[in-house]
């Protein structure tokens, strides 16, 4: 028969590491408090017997504050599980002993002794114990809990050999403890006799028996560096540069692997449109399916893999360093001023990545009010998606000999222009995200004054031990957990997105096509926000996903039925200079750029996480509203002033 292990352990104490080592799965393993939001499971064998895990959220204590610890208590006093195996940290084993302390006390509820489980206690991150000096001697816990007790460094394979034995073993093979102040036919003297649980025990007085220190000043190093990146005034500056310098290395190292994938799915697609030529297929055959779904596709995939490929493991070394925490801990005045969590920094984070991810990631807040609150808030936050058509604009802003600019208006670009440098478009990029993060935080304290309204909670943040990287890791997690997950949802909307883009491009009423009359049609509201009826309705269209929006534009300007690429500014430049486009109009479509509606993928992540589809329409209207009103307010302005 298949035996149950339930993993359990404080947050940033490897559990999930364990757990991949242990079934060979590759969960998600980011170096922060609660990303573990949900159970899983994962099957392995041990000298033929077979095993399944359950990697269960991790949690401080059995006296529950949020629904994720309350998963872990009720699954623990469940009787669904035959090993417990409790997983603590090297360098905090007091806080370790507690939990185990607490889930015996849980166990012991049961009456029945053959439904009592085995219990293994593994002490990770030796490895993190002894470059701080921190001596255990686990033969001494071994001989006072009388249970099976484990050292492991689950990241390098180390101790992982043990584990196994200790999950496969008899319970009854350890001595009983003779000392047991209990009756023997007490039922639970009778399961300690057995070794299912471990002899009553002092927390604090047996780690203090346990744990010696080789080294006083254990902490200095990181106490130094939490000093700066944490600071009041140094924390936001590095936050600021590393934006700037992860910003820069997706730039400049995008452009080229974005040319060869266009170059190779564009070759493709000539060889697939003469083959269907070839084969005798009918135009609108061709047009539709080549031409519409495969070219949408190949865009796609030509603009958003190479700088999340790139974004992502940068960011995800962030994670793996340990420094998105001490990001949350920086943010955490800021949103309890705007009555909401510091955690809705880390779902804002992920937000940069991919939008409908952030939406996602809003579980590891306890407060529901405050979860909404992070969840409606999220798509102000410009997602990977967003980033191609802001760094376009970017670039258009400062062609000042492009035709854009009036003389008065180049004159007072001079100055820029003159210090132009490689990292303008990063710096620029960077002024967005905070853009985005005031509106956050505005949008924020508006709900929880409006439709949101109550007192922030409180909430423990971990600030778990600065840790070296494992790139390897770094690289398969981020292309597989996140690009490739990503960008396949990103294709699944984008491929009927494309057939309905060619179709409004070539159903024609009268000598029109649909796409035109319908930009006609929002071309009032357009003009009033410094725009035209294409770039919004190029915006609608591109619901399905945010790449595709410029395409559109340049496919309804040349009237071609299909999407376009022009990688060439200066010519994309003159192309919209040509069609009424000023600079007003760039900094507006900047703007909305930032500020609109969220993707689809997002909407439907969000009316699953709510459940509701008054809250996914207020998660619509609340971007939307806001970018509407600052191009309608900046288009005014301009006027005034330029």
């Amino acid at each position: 028969m298949t035996r149950k292990i339930a993993l359990v352990g404080n947050p940033n104490v490897g559990k999930s590491t364990i757990f991949n080592a242990l079934t060979g799965l590759h969960q998600h393993t980011g170096n922060w408090a609660g990303v573990t939001v949900s159970c899983t499971c994962g099957g392995f064998s041990i000298g033929g017997q077979e095993f399944s895990a359950i990697d269960l959220p991790g949690i401080y204590s059995f006296d529950v504050r949020s629904q994720e610890e309350a998963v872990t208590r009720d699954y623990v006093r469940s009787k669904d599980f035959d090993t417990l195996l409790l997983i603590c940290d090297a360098t905090c084993l007091e806080r370790g002993l507690h939990l185990l302390a607490q889930a015996t006390d849980l166990l012991k509820e049961r009456t029945e002794i053959h439904s009592l489980p085995q219990i293994v206690l593994c002490i990770n991150l030796c490895d993190e114990a002894k470059k701080k000096g921190i001596c255990i001697d686990f033969p001494l816990l071994e001989q006072e809990l009388k249970i099976p007790v484990v050292a492991c460094t689950a990241r390098k394979k180390s101790g992982l050999k043990d584990l196994r034995q200790a999950l496969a073993s008899d319970p009854g093979l350890m001595p009983a403890c003779s000392a047991c102040p209990m009756c023997a036919s007490c039922s639970l003297a009778e399961a300690i006799s057995t070794q299912k649980l471990p002899v009553p025990f002092d927390p604090v007085k047996t780690a203090g028996r346990a744990v010696t220190y080789t080294k006083s000043d254990y902490r200095r190093r990181e106490e130094k560096l939490d000093r700066i990146l944490t600071g009041s005034m140094s924390g936001g500056l590095i936050m600021c540069l590393l934006l700037v310098g992860i910003f820069w290395l997706t730039i400049t190292g995008a452009n080229y692997p974005s040319s060869l994938l266009w170059d190779f799915f564009f070759g493709i697609e000539t060889f697939l449109a003469q083959a269907a030529q070839t084969a005798g297929l009918p135009d609108w055959f061709i047009g539709a399916f080549i031409y519409g779904i495969f070219r949408v596709v190949s865009w796609i995939v030509s603009v958003m893999l190479p700088p999340m490929a790139i974004f992502f493991p940068l960011f995800t070394l962030l994670e793996d360093f340990g420094y998105l925490p001490r990001a949350a801990f920086n943010m955490d005045g800021a949103f309890h001023k705007c009555r909401a969590c510091g955690k809705q920094c880390l779902t804002m984070a992920m937000g940069l990545g991919c939008n409908a991810a952030g939406v996602v990631g809003c579980r590891i807040i306890d407060s529901p009010r405050e979860r909404l609150i992070a969840i409606l808030t999220n798509s102000l936050i410009p997602c990977n998606g967003r980033f191609p058509l802001l760094l376009t604009m970017i670039s258009l802003f400062f062609m000042g000999g492009s035709g854009f600019w009036t003389t008065g208006e180049a004159a007072a670009l001079s100055g820029p222009t003159a210090v132009l440098t490689s990292f303008l478009p990063a710096l620029a990029l960077t002024a967005f995200i905070l853009a985005g993060i005031a509106a956050t935080l505005g949008s924020s304290w508006l709900l929880s004054h409006t439709l949101l309204k109550g007192v922030p909670s409180s909430f423990t943040l971990e600030l778990p031990p600065y840790r070296r990287p494992q790139l390897g890791k770094v690289l398969v997690r981020s292309l597989f957990d996140r690009t490739l997950f990503v960008l396949g949802r990103a294709v699944a909307v984008a491929a009927p997105a494309g057939l309905v883009i060619w179709l409004t491009a070539n159903i024609t009423i009268g000598d029109q096509s649909l796409l035109l009359w319908f930009s006609g049609f929002f071309d009032p509201l357009g003009r009033l926000m410094g725009l035209d009826g294409i770039i919004l309705m190029a915006f609608i269209l591109g619901f399905p996903a945010n790449e595709i929006v410029l395409p559109i534009i340049l496919m309804a300007y040349l009237q071609t039925g299909c999407l376009v690429d022009m990688n060439d500014k200066s010519a994309l430049a003159a192309l919209l200079f040509s069609h009424g486009w000023t600079a007003r109009t760039v900094v507006c479509m900047a703007i909305f750029s930032l500020f609109h509606w969220p993707c689809s993928t997002t909407c439907l992540t969000v009316r699953k996480e709510t459940g509701s589809l008054k809250w996914t329409a207020v998660a619509f209207l609340l971007p939307t509203c806001i970018g509407v009103a600052l191009c309608v307010l900046t288009a005014a302005l301009w006027k005034i002033i330029l």
